[in-house]
């Protein structure tokens, strides 16, 4: 894990005026395509090429139970993780129906289910252990599971490279209580106060919120984690699908493919990976705003824009997965649209 952390290196800027020219000669009004104009500069960047391309996909789907919910901080019972990964198997979510239609593959990858599956093509089994501990009492994790969830991560981008050649991944999750994880995670590193970043997770009401700022903050102060180390951070207070797409990212980046976070969970994930090695944002986007508040903390300190708003708070890599499509338009108008030149069209006077 060392080594592939140790290997990522910041994408090479000196090309950087040359990509930015063409883009600016293009048959348009400076500037007008607005945020697209971006994405193909920075996927210019990450594949160091005036020709980006993004026609292969992949979304690795990391699936973990939490401890935590044994304070009753979700509305959803833990069963749930186990049923809605047997639902992705089938072919029955929201996450399968995005990804057919956007022609992504996908996979799920078993970190930590308290739950067994049959062996399936789309499941790679790494469970580390049947659900984290409970961090209201106790470290989430081991330092050998925290491990152990990083590589399952690497072993699943891996496995999606090798199988797919993919050129950007989406990374989602499934995990009943790890919105309560990954708001432990912000509030640790960000120093913001848990009762502005608690969001409702599965949909708790207003007994339930209180509830839940008062469990994660009771967490944070008993375990005072380090907001400077990724590490620490997963051991007290994690979940392993966090670890797991903090792993993914890590490897995607040390492979120069792009990698595009979710919501809150997958957010989180992305800041431990950031505290790992930060030069993993560089081939880093968000894809879409959660309506859940502690995410637009964690894009500050990430400093990624979202890439839609579609006040969607579903998690499995959805947005992701709607938001690689918009990075697909930003790659075809930098290889496929025209210069004045080309066009014979007049340029401003």
């Amino acid at each position: 894990m060392k080594e592939i952390i140790n290997s990522i290196k910041p994408t090479d800027k000196s090309g950087q005026a040359g990509i930015q020219h063409k883009i600016d000669l293009k048959t348009k009004p400076l500037g007008s395509l607005g945020l697209l104009e971006d994405l193909a500069l920075k996927m210019s960047l990450i594949q160091d090429s005036l020709n980006p391309s993004v026609d292969r996909k992949g979304m690795i789907v990391f699936a973990a139970d939490h401890g935590i919910t044994e304070e009753g901080v979700s509305a959803y019972p833990a069963d749930v993780t186990k049923q809605m990964v047997s639902n992705f198997l089938a072919g029955g979510a929201a996450i399968n129906a995005l990804c057919k239609t956007g022609r992504i593959e996908m996979v799920v990858v078993d970190v930590g289910v308290n739950g067994d599956f049959a062996p399936h093509e789309k499941l790679i089994d790494r469970k580390v252990r049947r659900s984290t501990r409970n961090f209201a009492v106790e470290p989430a994790m081991t330092l050998d599971e925290a491990e152990q969830a990083l590589l399952a991560g690497v072993e699943a981008f891996n496995i999606m490279y090798d199988r797919y050649n993919v050129q950007i991944i989406g990374l989602g999750e499934m995990g009943i209580g790890n919105t309560s994880s990954a708001t432990a995670v912000i509030a640790a590193v960000s120093g913001q106060s848990v009762s502005e970043l608690t969001g409702r997770g599965t949909g708790v009401d207003d007994k339930g919120l209180e509830h839940k700022i008062e469990v994660i903050s009771k967490a944070l102060e008993y375990h005072n984690p380090d907001g400077t180390d990724g590490m620490d951070l997963l051991l007290k207070v994690g979940g392993y699908e966090l670890a797991g797409m903090a792993g993914a990212a890590l490897a995607a980046a040390e492979k120069r493919v792009a990698v595009v976070f979710d919501g809150i969970i997958s957010t989180a994930a992305a800041v431990i990976a950031w505290k790992l090695n930060p030069a993993v944002m560089d081939y880093a986007f968000s894809g879409h705003k959660s309506v859940e508040n502690g995410q637009k903390a964690a894009l500050e300190l990430l400093n990624l824009k979202p890439i839609i708003d579609y006040s969607m708070r579903l998690g499995e890599g959805t947005g992701a997965a709607i938001a690689m499509h918009t990075i697909d338009s930003a790659c075809a108008f930098m290889r496929e649209m025209a210069s004045f030149e080309d066009a014979g069209v007049s340029g401003k006077v």
